[in-house]
Order: C-alpha cells, then sequence, then structure tokens
C-alpha cells in the first residue's frame, strides 16, 4: 500500500517537472526568434510587440444612386369591356380581331327594326302635335277657340316631343360604340348571335399610354412625391430600359405590408438600349451614342409601330365617322389582320331624326393612328424608383466599418508622425512604435450614407485617397498600433516592385510601399 503512494508521488513530480521543462523552451525558444505572448510583457499593442498584419484600400469615389427595388404590373391607361344594355341578335360586327378603333366608331350593331318603328311612329305623331299647335294658334287669334284648347295642344306638342327623345334613346342602344380610340381584342361573339344584357362581347385598351403600378415601403415616404422619373425593366423584353413619371400615390398606407401604393405613366415606346459591362450597346455602337434606330432586342416590334396615316387619309376617315347618312366604319386594319369583319351600312339615328347622342357630341377626327408599341396590358415589370444621384460620393466596403456603442468607426492607416501628441499618463501605456513603421492605427468616428453592392457611403470623417483597414480589425485595440500591410495573392516579390509605381491620383500605393517594407525587414 505505501509503494502505490510512493509511485503515485513520483508521477506526479514527474509529469510537473516534465511541464515546466516544455515551458521554460518553449518560451526561450520564442525569446531567441524575436517571438513574444500576445497580453503578455511584449505583446501586441504593448511597448516591444511586432507590428500586427492587417488590410488596406483607400477611400475612393464613384458614383451612387440613392433608388428602391419595386415589382409592378403595366396597365392600360383605359379599358372598358363592352356589354350591351338590352338583349337582342347580332346584325353586324364594325371591327376586327386587334384592330385599332376610333372614339365614336360603331363595334357592334344589334337588330334594331323594333326601335326604328317606334321612331318612326314618334315622329309621325310628332308631326301631328306640331300641326294641331299651330292650327290652335291660328284659331286663338282670330277668337275661335278658348286659351285652354291651346295650352292642351302645347303639352301634346311637348309630350310627342318626349315620345321621340324616348324612342331615339332606345334605338341608340342597339348600337355599341367606342368610348375612347384604342386597341380591341380578340372576340368571342359572331354575326346572328343572341346576346343577353350585360354579356361580355369585346374589351376595348387605350394602350398608346400605359400605367405601371407598384408598392414601396413606408420608409421611403419622405422622399416620395409625383412627378418623379421611375426606370423601368421589362422581363419580356431583355436588354431595353423604360422611363415612367410617377403620377399619383395612395393616400392610404396597405396596414399589413406596411406599404405605400404608387402609379407611374409611361408611353408605349421601344424605350432605350442598356448598355452591357463591355460599353457596348446590343446595336454594337458605343455607350451613350445615339445607335442604330431599331436596333437591340425587342426592336423588331418596337421600331416599327404602325405608320400614322396621311393628312388626306385622316380627313377621309373623319368624314366616315361623322357623317350621319353613311354608317359604314372605317377599314382600319392594322400588321397581320384583314379587313374588319361584318361591315355594314344602315342609317344612323341622327339621320332620322333623332338628337346627337353622348358619343356624337364626343367624337372628334382621329389625331392619328394613336400608335403603340411592344408594351402590353399586364406585363411583369421591375421597377427602379431613383430619388437621387450622388456622382462623386466617397465609399469604402462595408468590412472597414466597426460598429461599436451604437455608432460607426473605421481604423485609417496614418503616418507614426500624424499621431497627436499624449499626455504623459497616456504615452506610458501607448504601444511603442519600432522604427521605420510605415503606419500606425487610428480610430475615426464616421457617418454612413447610401450602401450599394458591398460598398458603403462616408458622409463624414473620412477624405478621398485615404487608406483604412477592412482585416484585421480585432487586434487593433489602441490608437497607435504599429500595422504591417498585407496583400493577399501577391508574392514578396510583386509587392515590393508594386511599391514603386504610383497609385491613381499619383500617391503609390499604401499597401504596396508598406509590403515591400515589411518584406526588407
Amino acid at each position: 500500500m505505501a509503494s502505490k503512494k510512493i509511485y503515485t508521488i513520483v508521477a506526479v513530480a514527474g509529469i510537473l517537472t516534465a511541464s515546466s521543462v516544455a515551458w521554460w523552451y518553449q518560451n526561450a525558444n520564442k525569446s531567441s526568434m524575436g517571438i513574444t505572448v500576445p497580453g503578455g510583457p511584449g505583446g501586441f499593442g504593448s511597448p516591444g510587440g511586432r507590428a500586427v498584419g492587417v488590410e488596406l484600400v483607400n477611400v475612393k469615389k464613384m458614383l451612387l444612386r440613392d433608388d428602391a427595388e419595386a415589382v409592378g404590373t403595366l396597365r392600360s391607361r383605359q379599358n372598358v369591356m363592352m356589354r350591351p344594355e338590352v338583349a337582342g341578335r347580332i346584325l353586324a360586327l364594325g371591327f376586327g380581331d386587334g384592330a385599332r378603333v376610333n372614339v365614336g366608331q360603331v363595334l357592334v350593331q344589334l337588330d334594331d327594326t323594333l326601335q326604328r318603328a317606334e321612331v318612326q311612329q314618334s315622329l309621325a305623331q310628332l308631326s301631328i302635335a306640331r300641326a294641331n299647335f299651330k292650327r290652335n294658334q291660328d284659331l286663338v287669334a282670330q277668337n275661335f277657340v278658348a286659351q285652354r284648347v291651346l295650352e292642351e295642344s302645347a303639352a301634346s306638342l311637348q309630350v310627342s316631343e318626349a315620345q321621340v327623345s324616348l324612342s331615339c334613346a332606345r334605338l341608340e342602344r342597339m348600337r355599341i360604340v367606342a368610348p375612347f380610340s384604342g386597341v380591341v381584342g380578340i372576340r368571342n361573339i359572331n354575326v346572328g348571335d343572341f346576346v343577353k344584357d350585360g354579356a361580355d362581347l369585346i374589351n376595348l385598351e387605350d394602350i398608346g399610354m400605359l400605367y405601371v403600378d407598384y408598392r414601396l415601403p413606408e420608409r421611403y415616404q419622405g422622399k416620395l412625391a409625383p412627378g418623379q422619373v421611375v426606370e423601368l425593366k421589362i422581363d419580356a423584353l431583355p436588354g431595353r430600359l423604360f422611363k415612367a413619371k410617377v403620377e399619383a400615390l395612395d393616400p392610404l398606407i396597405e396596414p399589413n405590408g406596411r406599404s405605400i401604393g404608387m402609379r407611374a405613366v409611361l408611353a408605349n415606346g421601344p424605350g432605350e438600349p442598356i448598355a452591357p459591362p463591355g460599353g457596348k450597346k446590343p446595336d454594337g455602337s458605343p455607350a451613350g451614342s445615339p445607335g442604330k434606330p431599331g436596333a437591340g432586342p425587342g426592336a423588331a416590334t418596337a421600331s416599327a409601330p404602325t405608320q400614322p396615316p396621311s393628312k388626306p387619309q385622316q380627313a377621309a376617315n373623319s368624314a366616315k365617322v361623322a357623317d350621319g347618312k353613311s354608317n359604314k366604319p372605317a377599314n382600319n386594319p392594322i400588321a397581320g389582320n384583314g379587313p374588319v369583319s361584318g361591315t355594314f351600312n344602315l342609317p344612323t339615328p341622327q339621320s332620322l331624326g333623332c338628337p346627337p347622342s353622348q358619343f356624337d357630341r364626343a367624337r372628334v377626327a382621329p389625331s392619328g393612328s394613336n400608335p403603340s408599341g411592344p408594351l402590353r396590358p399586364g406585363m411583369f415589370a421591375r421597377v427602379s424608383a431613383v430619388f437621387a444621384i450622388k456622382p462623386d460620393a466617397l465609399v469604402v466596403p462595408e468590412e472597414a466599418i466597426v460598429p461599436q456603442g451604437g455608432k460607426q468607426f473605421v481604423i485609417r492607416a496614418i503616418a507614426p508622425s500624424e499621431m497627436p501628441t499624449q499626455p504623459a499618463s497616456a504615452t506610458a501605456s501607448a504601444p511603442e512604435i519600432p522604427p521605420g513603421t510605415q503606419y500606425v492605427s487610428k480610430r475615426v468616428e464616421v457617418k454612413l450614407g447610401i450602401r450599394r453592392g458591398g460598398q458603403v457611403e462616408i458622409t463624414e470623417g473620412l477624405n478621398e485617397g485615404e487608406p483604412v483597414v477592412v482585416a484585421g480589425q480585432q487586434r487593433l485595440q489602441k490608437d497607435g498600433t504599429p500595422l504591417r500591410v498585407v496583400e493577399l495573392g501577391k508574392p514578396p516579390g510583386a509587392a515590393a516592385s508594386a511599391a514603386s509605381s504610383p497609385a491613381p491620383g499619383g500617391a503609390s500605393a499604401p499597401a504596396a510601399v508598406s509590403s515591400a517594407s515589411a518584406a526588407s525587414r
């Protein structure tokens, strides 16, 4: 039993002795190689310590855009589904599939035989009432009849006029006319079909101008205003950029997503080509040049819109629309469509003596062919709302930012001579700067701006060209710590050669200079 205790004591003593020897040998080895232990005498950031390896970049200027991204949907500026107010049988169609029509053009004519007969009957009654009123006026002037008879005939005349207006209104309902100029869709009705009141006949879209509806988070509310320009990218038309103008903001913030509804308007045109990274437009011309008309993706559709008709043709179309005796619609085919189907020639209600309808009063001569480009309602759009453009923003990589205590800092690399003088008490605890040190650290508070693509705008605290630390900040606890610049992926020879070459702006690259000095040491 005693021998076991002796063996245990000897083993423990041997282990302790071996550990002490190993610790002494390790420290002696490090001292002979010039390596010090962090945290002890001669550690990093303390007197006698070596420089800390860091990576540096220079503060630079670049173009930054203050914008927000959203997704939107294209919509027609005006669109309507044409529906009849009364049931009836289709007598004729005044349009072709996908054809462009003018305001006031008759699209669908229902069978109006009974309504025309009612108009003729009411007109005959009106003629009789006028004749009686005229005769009674003469008889009252000669004192052959009483004044009461004249008043009764005047009332009968008013009733006859109201009957004419009522019968004309019923006749007008048998015609379905275009309330505005636009492009009709694909029909699913034919001549001879019996349609009920309220049935869908044909959709009419005004696509000369389009709306884009999108939403942005409520934090952008202070930056939004009508009249701002937004940029659109359409997935169906790659390589093209479209610009729209904000027309209205929704006063109600959506409570679920806390977002603001926006509406912008844009012309249905070919858009602008987007210059690729190589600096060439899709047509091969340099970026910034006008380029070849009609070149680029989507140009086959966008660059060849239907040519507007000549002035004589416009006058002829206007005459056909405004003529009350000939209700034959203008034949306005577009590319890929034949003439209108189901042309007809019926007297208009106005030719029978009816007063002008609301569309006849609003009808004007077409100002052109209402051209349209490649955009269509329902397309998906990627919206970029541009609030401001800063051409000379000072930026640093996001890795250079050191948050601390609710503030943002960066660590500058400055020359030892630029270090401010410290009091005697602070000097005693400051790191010792070895002779020949190129840079030391200095913590600087900064204010941040826009963040884009891994870069952060510095609005206050730095100047252009100043070197800042982007890697190794966690080992820089005190200002004035000596820095040893490390360039990853470059051999010492390359770093030394780069030290002699001037950096942009006439100054030598600080990283290369420090690497060369470190290599020489």
